[in-house]
């Protein structure tokens, strides 16, 4: 942001954001807060890219405390979606306030991010698919979820959401109902 004081001149002030990060054993949770612009972008990527360790399968983006938007903060976190896929680390975003809902909706990264309205409904959708992972029969998938899945734009088609149906089993076999 840059202010002018004609007896000074233009003055910056100073952008802040915040990260925190809470650990689970399932997910992790890295809380995104303030103004991400153009001056937070690069320090909030390299937080966040040490936020990945061996054996972390998802990591959930709070948007919540998000205040503020540019696009290099939306390329940050493309960039962290990118090298948590070659990792094999399934990212979501969480709780974006309706400003950041519009830009990821107008620039068109709601098909390529899955993005849950809150932060219950991200951990809720990981445990149901953890759930159906070790054992699909015995743990039938609730049909309401506020979480919508990308598209998998520049990548592979995401598979079939599970959540939109109810698994079932029939004479030993196992089948998804819409």
């Amino acid at each position: 942001m840059t202010a002018v004081d004609p007896a000074r001149g233009p003055a910056r002030a100073r952008a802040e954001a915040g990260l925190s990060v809470l650990n689970w054993p399932a997910f992790t949770i890295a809380r995104l807060g303030g103004d991400l612009d153009i001056a937070t972008a690069p320090a909030l990527r390299e937080r966040l890219l040490n936020v990945f360790s061996p054996g972390m399968r998802l990591l959930i983006i709070d948007l919540s405390g998000v205040s503020f938007c540019d696009v290099s903060a939306l390329a940050m976190l493309v960039g962290t979606q990118g090298r948590a896929r070659r990792l094999g680390i399934t990212v979501r975003l969480a709780a974006p306030r309706s400003q950041m809902a519009k830009l990821l909706r107008v620039t068109g990264l709601d098909g390529y991010f899955t993005i849950c309205a809150t932060l219950a409904d991200a951990c809720r959708v990981w445990q149901q698919d953890a759930r159906l992972v070790a054992n699909v029969r015995l743990h039938p998938v609730s049909p309401a979820s506020s979480c919508a899945r990308s598209r998998g734009v520049g990548h592979q088609p995401a598979p079939r959401p599970a959540q939109h149906g109810t698994i079932v089993a029939r004479h030993g076999r196992t089948a998804l109902t819409r």
